[in-house]
């Protein structure tokens, strides 16, 4: 089948090559000459675990190609994806010029066959929006379905190849047996193929997103009542999540959700319902939550050296929103970096993908150590704010030989409290006592 898909950012790049590695014919296109010239060299501009691998091999094999070039993409593609950014504006919605812009661009060049199918993020009533848009530049009522991802950052590939569920949104049933038969190579073990209209599936995709957000405040702000009431936040987590009503997927406590999804999805939803004068009580308070929960770590690290920050190194381990990725959009890690810096800290940083996009951003503030045990060297504290699977079993021993003051603040909870304690540090966590050696 041939497809193109237009925008090569996270979401368009993974599309585009999980679809040529099952067989497609796929062009993807941007504007941005400069990345496409990156990708046809076989450089991938953001990191996705196994994803260079499988550009380069369907680049290859002429499955996959890239182009500036929208018009020679859109014209014989069966199926035209729309992947651009829909960044939040100022009020929390979301911005929508991109993928006019797009719409716009396309619509001359549509044959009539193809199915325009929206995998942005977008609010509720795009789909409709982006019909009536075609049918007023072609004349005709074009084909257009909305089709969500849920792609985790880090494990991308295993979500595309391996859904829970694929879910679209259309009007006309033979539109949703074009896309069965798309995702055919991906439902093997019968996962289920969801047939819904335009609305309820971009509603499916917030909502989502908000309900994960959700469980993440949720048990932030029990984690910091335990640490009120001598509770333990990790033996509560395990005692409510053998309930298989509630599980145990995304109850992990720490200092807060990042990244390009969960806090523009959940504000971008708020403003729909604003837009309706529906009051979105609970999705408010997870936001507020969570950027309370961003102040944490910085709170625990003043507290201890009683508001006495300036001069001090404070090392920190994990700079991205999370693991097995660079991305630092919304990133907990520089919500206290600022926080340091404004107070006279100096930091030392290390994160194994994400340095190179914090740098960009701080310059020469900030020291950038190559290895995660050269951060702690001289250091008066180490703060832990992403769980990166290097973090886990470290050589406590040489920590503490490096570090001028053995104090470690452990936004992930990485660490058993007791170990701690007799490995000779001083440890704070997140709905866990506190511990000296």
């Amino acid at each position: 089948m041939k497809i193109a898909v237009i925008g090569t950012g996270y979401v368009g790049l993974v599309t585009g090559t999980c679809f040529a590695d099952s067989g497609n014919d796929v062009t993807c296109v941007d504007i941005d000459q400069r990345k496409i010239d990156m990708l046809r060299k076989g450089q991938i501009p953001i990191y996705e675990p196994g994803l260079a691998e499988l550009v380069e091999r369907n680049a290859e094999d002429k499955r996959l190609r890239f182009t500036t070039d929208l018009a020679a993409a859109v014209r014989p593609a069966r199926l035209v994806f729309l992947a651009v950014g829909t960044p939040p504006a100022a009020d929390g919605s979301a911005d929508l010029s991109s993928l006019w812009a797009v719409v716009d661009a396309l619509a001359p060049h549509l044959n009539e066959q193809s199915i325009v199918v929206t995998k942005s993020t977008v609010p509720v009533g795009t789909n409709t929006g982006i019909f009536n848009r075609l049918r007023k530049s072609t004349g005709r009522d074009c084909r257009v379905a909305s089709n969500p991802e849920f792609l985790k950052e880090g494990a991308a590939l295993d979500d595309f190849t391996k859904p829970d569920r694929v879910v679209v949104g259309v009007r006309e049933p033979d539109t949703a047996e074009v896309l069965h038969e798309l995702y055919a190579p991906f439902l093997r073990t019968e996962h289920p193929f969801l047939v819904m209209s335009p609305e309820s599936a971009e509603m499916t995709k917030y909502v989502a997103n908000a309900l994960l957000s959700t469980k993440i405040s949720f048990i932030n702000e029990i984690a910091n009542l335990c640490e009120h009431m001598e509770a333990d936040i990790n033996d509560v987590r395990r005692g409510i999540g053998h309930d298989s009503r509630i599980g145990f997927a995304f109850l992990f406590p720490g200092v807060g959700y990042g990244g390009s999804c969960f806090p523009k999805d959940v504000r971008a939803l708020q403003a729909m319902a604003g837009s309706f004068d529906v009051d979105p009580q609970i999705l408010r308070a997870v936001d507020e939550v969570n950027t309370r929960q961003k102040q944490v770590l910085f709170q625990k690290i003043a507290r201890h050296f009683e508001g006495r920050l300036k001069g001090r190194a404070i090392a920190v381990w994990g700079l991205a929103f999370k693991p097995r990725t660079d991305d630092v959009r919304e990133a907990p890690a520089l919500v206290l970096i600022d926080r340091l810096l404004a107070e006279g800290a100096r930091l030392q940083v290390h994160d194994p993908e994400a340095m190179e996009n914090v740098s960009q951003q701080y310059g020469d503030r900030l020291v950038y150590a190559e290895h995660p045990y050269d951060a702690l060297d001289g250091a008066d504290a180490l703060a832990i704010v992403t769980e990166w699977k290097q973090f886990l079993r470290p050589d406590f021993d040489e920590m503490r030989r490096r570090m001028k003051v053995p104090t470690i603040f452990d936004g992930r909870n990485l660490y058993e409290p007791s170990q701690m304690k007799a490995a000779g540090f001083t440890y704070h966590c997140i709905g866990r006592a506190p511990v000296s050696p």
